[in-house]
């Protein structure tokens, strides 16, 4: 049980509602994509520092620093990840309307350089 509570790849990706071929990582909000970067930097420590040079245990590490981080979220009253909104739009789709309204704001020489 790591994250997300024992879900695995398949079950997250049904929860969440994606079709074949979206990624979860595309429709994941900013509070779950930082669990995840924060739960993947804490296990690349954690495996560096323990000098782990197996898969079976990096696996387990894997799963512990995951456990950790899911504990850490419920002790302080936050939603467990699985059950975080899916946003609408990857942030593929995300970015690509963001660069045509800079484009055009760029044609019309009203971009500002803090955009």
């Amino acid at each position: 049980m790591g994250l997300y509570g024992g879900l695995d790849v398949d079950d997250i990706h049904t929860k969440k509602g994606l079709e074949v071929g979206q990624k979860i990582l595309d429709y994941m909000g900013s509070t779950e994509l930082i669990a995840n970067l924060f739960r993947i930097s804490q296990t690349e420590e954690k495996l560096r520092k323990d000098e782990v040079d197996n898969a079976k245990t990096a696996t387990s590490v894997h799963y512990s620093v995951g456990r950790e981080v899911r504990t850490a979220i419920e002790k302080i009253g936050g939603t467990m990840p699985e059950n975080l909104p899916t946003p609408e739009k990857s942030i593929q789709q995300i970015e690509k309307e963001q660069m045509a309204r800079l484009k055009a704001k760029a044609k019309k020489g009203k971009l500002m350089l803090d955009e």
